[in-house]
């Protein structure tokens, strides 16, 4: 039996038993979690060794079970035990927020859920941690732009104008912009700011890391009337931009359970092929982000179309190979 199985079923039993007014019987779980009344008992006893305040009763000619005081647990929030404990959990997964004015709401958000939960919840959460963890992952430290995110938050909810120097690491260049900030995007561990570019007369995106300076003006600017943030990114294959593309990828044997296991845009679709390889087709705004991707995988990826993706991949090989000529 997998721990992952095992962990779910307790997760699940405690969430039940919480629940319950009047509590459940060892074959009630059992029908509730498809699983053996033998192993619902296993929990249950897992679950008194690791502290848990369970308790049976009889009644009506049938053994309940239940948790004992939970309702005296409680925040004064619509939360209840289960949710305050996933919560808890979930602070792991946050770490790429460090720097952030966020993160630290966050982390007071976690201690004080903490100081909530009883003693043997927290012990088990931590058992939990020990075979389940978050992986290492790049991410920006925030902590030399906490004061320009908060200054975008503001203006963005203000819907002031904000004045930028901001780097485009493109042409390497600094740029005075005026922009106004529609929304803060985070994507792929980045702040992004989405707002009016007076420079480029269009909507853009700004790295909230490359803005060297912020001045927050005091000329406000409307919102344009149904501008919604995931339409205007649905193209994108990341957070570039462009025009609309049809691309069609061939994906070989070896990488093709990869492509298929994950949804990777909005409009792909994925056709498997008698050989075992996989064909990828998507509309996407411009070529360079997909480009990338596709180098990713290697030589287990072919461009099929359009002949300029196709292009932009083989220049781009060939620039790798002239860097490893002796």
């Amino acid at each position: 039996m997998a721990r992952g199985d095992q962990l779910s079923r307790q997760w699940k039993i405690i969430h039940s038993l919480l629940a319950s007014v009047q509590g459940k019987s060892a074959g009630e779980l059992a029908d509730d979690l498809e699983c053996h009344s033998r192993t619902v008992y296993r929990d249950l006893e897992a679950l008194q060794m690791a502290g848990f305040p369970l308790y049976n009763a009889h009644k009506d000619g049938r053994t309940c079970w239940s948790i004992l005081d939970a309702d005296r647990h409680q925040m004064p929030l619509p939360l209840n035990l289960t949710e305050l404990m996933a919560l808890y959990f979930s602070r792991n997964m946050l770490k790429v927020l460090q720097g952030t004015a966020i993160y630290d709401s966050l982390t007071n958000l976690f201690d004080k859920v903490k100081a909530t939960l009883p003693p043997e919840y927290i012990a088990y959460l931590d058992k939990l941690s020990s075979s389940l963890d978050v992986g290492f992952k790049a991410y920006k430290p925030y902590q030399r732009f906490q004061t320009i995110l908060t200054q975008v938050n503001e203006a963005a909810q203000e819907q002031r104008h904000i004045d930028i120097e901001y780097f485009s690491m493109s042409r390497q260049a600094l740029t005075h912009r005026r922009v106004a900030p529609y929304k803060v995007w985070f994507y792929d561990e980045t702040f992004y700011v989405i707002g009016f570019c007076g420079l480029r007369q269009a909507v853009r995106l700004f790295a909230v890391d490359r803005i060297a300076h912020l001045q927050v003006s005091d000329d406000l600017f409307e919102l344009p009337q149904g501008f919604d943030v995931n339409e205007f990114m649905q193209a994108s294959f990341g957070v570039f931009q462009g025009e609309p593309v049809q691309v069609r990828i061939r994906f070989s044997p070896a990488v093709a359970g990869y492509i298929s296991e994950k949804i990777w845009h909005p409009t792909q679709t994925i056709v498997t092929q008698q050989d075992g390889s996989v064909l990828f087709s998507a509309e996407v705004a411009g070529i360079e982000e997909i480009k990338h991707w596709v180098l990713k995988w290697g030589a287990g990826a072919i461009v099929l179309a359009p002949a300029s993706l196709r292009q932009a991949v083989i220049a781009e090989i060939g620039r790798m190979a002239v860097n490893y000529d002796e």
